[in-house]
């Protein structure tokens, strides 16, 4: 069996089975193109996995646009006997399919959705990520493109209909109507390929999608104008044409870049796996092999500085490890003979024996990673807003522009021509500027303010999720807390002096907080660090009770420390803590006066975690929480109420996927950045609080904003479809409802 598109093995199966030549072949059909026939498409039936009695395949679904692509597909599907499971990655272009039986089952599954229009290929990260950036930069260039012509055909037509109201002749208005023609009809027929690929590609599979309509609007509409400006007419449409494309292919390329920072989340976590293990064979001898090739019961060798390959337990040594994947927190956990150690975790100071009793897929590293591909699945399935509106909108627009001409035919007894111009100024009337700006000019206006604050919005859709919120999930390290070990006040200054000039040879976070609390002392001299004990100098020895020769029996201190012993004198003991944010009850007050019902989920022991929930006011939380139980527990919240995330470690990325909105400090780690929807700045919790405000805010200005486009469509509308539009008519129109709605989203900025 074969990890898709992840190991040395199966990369040379795809370039055995000719994958090279088939995305070759599909970078010069487009993205939306179908293979000619099966006989085209590569067999799939190599990669499945079998798993007991059941198979998996994941394949690259190219041609994906939107949610009803993904319902489509699933829909189809379903309809196989033989089929489990099927779920549908928009961001990741990923098809995951589960079924009972052979694996030649998976060809057929394949050949449904090649059937439906979609090329389908094993899947594979690498060319993934080649095909989405060709692809952007090829929507960039179009987005130029149709920006510059607009720009200036826009010019073209304000001198036009100037002069509609002046002395302009007929022969000047030709000349910029033909200037108009020449400027836009070579843009339109450049920028308007992402959609029409996607509309041939649907139209030859036999069914419609958004990119259909838009296609034909504008295709319309330039062919209109250019048969009125050869025939001299006053009207002519090409600078609504192109501006329309312009706002249209603006939507298109944020929501990839939307996609592309989902899909790195993903990236980030496969980024922890170790890319090779050395396993000690039975006469003592070592070898590199990939983590993939480890078996259970093998040993591996794990030395110091290196991420483990394997799930297992420490058969020889013991060391520090850094936990964070699984705990979240920053200090690391000394390991010794029998203890459970998890892939992508680092060995930090001394080299130990692993042995290995989950490898590959099996491992908790590839599970974290299953889980954010599930979870950002689900979210993707959410539909903007303005997109929702927008379904039902196409279809509108475009039924009245046909009754239009039907009507002008059959009622007014009007010839072809004025039929055709009369729905096509149906269909630029209704062009939907205002409605086009009325969710994005919000989140511009809603980003500027929150980026002042030191917050940054990641998603198109973050807004809208974080305004349905109704409950909320912290993390606490580094999210409740600062997420570093702080000393407690109360040694002596001769004491701490010592102990912060001999931790200035450390890297440890807790030498890293003496240093921080005493960043004056003077660096000793000959300090030796001994690796999971201490350091020492001369007879001065820093570091664990059992290191310095303390006695702690009882002690009633459990939580970070130190101890410095000097010759002659009893050891001190130097105490540690994570303290919390200076804001955070604050902020825990404020966001339960605003009606979430709020809980905290942390990896950290009951007792300390009990102690912060306390000190916050949080009534609901839950200790010793892994990455998998994070995730369960945000769903089974949002079973009654929609729920946002925040946390800020690698073992809360799956968590920060799987609820319906996340947020992250900027100290987070990577992957957690990049899982969450917002990113705030700096040591205090209040963002949280401001983001929510303005996202409830932003989402009453939406609605507004939709009800207003809406408003003016009903009026101008019937004056297109009797005939009294002209572009000064339009322009005016569409310029004020773009106005009024750009006005009302200013108001959030007043803050």
């Amino acid at each position: 069996m074969f990890c898709c598109g992840g190991c040395a093995a199966a990369k040379g199966l795809i370039a055995e089975l000719g994958l090279d030549a088939y995305y070759t072949r599909r970078q010069t059909m487009g993205a939306s193109g179908r293979p000619a026939s099966d006989a085209d498409a590569i067999p799939v039936g190599p990669f499945v996995r079998s798993e007991a009695d059941q198979a998996h395949l994941d394949l690259m679904v190219d041609g994906l646009e939107c949610g009803a692509c993904a319902w489509l597909i699933e829909a189809a599907l379903a309809r196989d006997p033989a089929l489990e499971h099927a779920r549908v990655n928009l961001s990741q272009r990923r098809l995951a399919l589960t079924w009972r039986g052979p694996a030649e089952i998976g060809e057929r599954l394949a050949g449904i959705v090649r059937r439906l229009g979609y090329a389908v290929a094993p899947f594979d990260a690498e060319r993934l990520a080649a095909t989405v950036d060709a692809e952007e930069r090829d929507l960039l260039r179009s987005l130029g493109v149709a920006g510059f012509a607009a720009a200036n055909v826009m010019l073209l037509s304000v001198s036009v209909w100037s002069g509609a109201i002046g002395e302009m002749g007929p022969a000047t208005r030709d000349l910029l109507h033909w200037v108009s023609a020449l400027i836009a009809l070579p843009a339109i027929v450049y920028a308007i390929r992402p959609f029409a690929r996607s509309a041939f590609a649907a139209l030859a599979a036999g069914r419609t999608n958004m990119d259909v309509p838009i296609t034909i609007g504008v295709t319309l509409a330039s062919a209109v104008s250019l048969f009125d400006t050869w025939r001299s007419e006053s009207h002519a449409y090409f600078d609504s044409a192109i501006t329309l494309l312009f706002f249209l292919l603006i939507g298109r390329y944020l929501d990839r870049r939307a996609r592309g920072q989902a899909r790195s989340a993903v990236a980030h976590v496969a980024a922890l796996a170790a890319r090779s293990a050395t396993v000690v064979d039975a006469d003592g001898r070592t070898r590199i092999v990939r983590p993939s090739e480890v078996a259970a019961g093998v040993t591996v060798l794990v030395a110091a500085g290196e991420r483990i390959p394997v799930d297992g337990r420490v058969a020889s040594g013991a060391s520090d490890l850094d936990t964070a994947l699984v705990t979240g927190e920053s200090l690391p956990r000394r390991v010794s003979v029998g203890d459970p150690v998890h892939a992508g975790m680092v060995n930090l100071t001394r080299s130990i024996q692993v042995i290995a009793e989950r490898t590959g897929e099996s491992t908790l590293l590839a599970e974290i990673s299953r889980l954010l591909a599930a979870a950002e699945s689900g979210r993707s399935r959410f539909v903007a807003l303005a997109d929702r509106v927008a379904r039902s909108y196409a279809p509108v627009v475009h039924l009245a522009a046909l009754t239009t001409f039907l009507g002008w035919i059959l009622v007014a007894d009007a010839g072809w021509h004025p039929a055709l111009s009369a729905a096509v100024a149906v269909l630029i009337i209704t062009c939907p500027c205002a409605l086009a700006l009325a969710v994005p000019v919000v989140q511009v206006v809603a980003s500027g303010r929150l980026f002042r604050q030191g917050i940054l919005l990641k998603s198109p859709t973050a807004l809208e999720r974080l305004a349905a919120a109704r409950a909320i999930v912290f993390d606490k390290t580094g999210t409740l807390t600062v997420g570093r070990p702080e000393l407690i006040a109360g040694n002596a200054i001769a004491d701490l002096s010592l102990a912060a000039g001999m931790a200035q040879a450390s890297r440890h976070p807790l030498s890293r907080a003496l240093v921080r609390a005493c960043p004056s002392a003077p660096a000793v001299d000959g300090v030796t660090e001994h690796p999971g004990e201490g350091l020492s100098a001369g007879g001065i020895r820093l570091g664990s009770a059992r290191f310095v020769g303390a006695d702690r029996a009882g002690a009633d201190w459990h939580g970070p420390e130190l101890w410095l012993a000097q010759p002659g004198m009893p050891p001190v003991q130097f105490r540690f803590d994570d303290p919390l944010r200076a804001d955070a009850a604050e902020t825990v007050s404020r966001l339960s006066a605003m009606g979430y019902r709020m809980a905290l989920v942390s990896g950290d022991r009951p007792d300390v975690v009990a102690r912060v929930a306390s000190a916050v006011g949080i009534e609901d939380w839950s200790a010793e929480v892994g990455p998998q139980g994070k995730a369960a527990a945000i769903a089974n919240l949002q079973i009654n109420a929609p729920t946002v995330m925040i946390g800020d470690g690698i073992n809360d990325a799956p968590a920060l996927a799987q609820a319906s909105a996340s947020m992250a400090p900027a100290a987070a780690a990577d992957v957690s950045r990049t899982a969450a929807d917002a990113v705030f700045q700096g040591d205090r919790l209040r963002p949280v609080a401001e983001i929510l405000e303005v996202a409830r805010a932003s989402d009453r200005l939406v609605r507004q904003n939709l009800g207003l486009a809406l408003a003016y469509n009903l009026l101008a509308v019937p004056l297109a479809v009797l005939g009294f539009v002209t572009p000064l008519v339009a322009a005016i129109a569409m310029s004020s409802s773009s106005l009024l709605v750009v006005g009302n989203a200013l108001r959030l900025g007043r803050r």
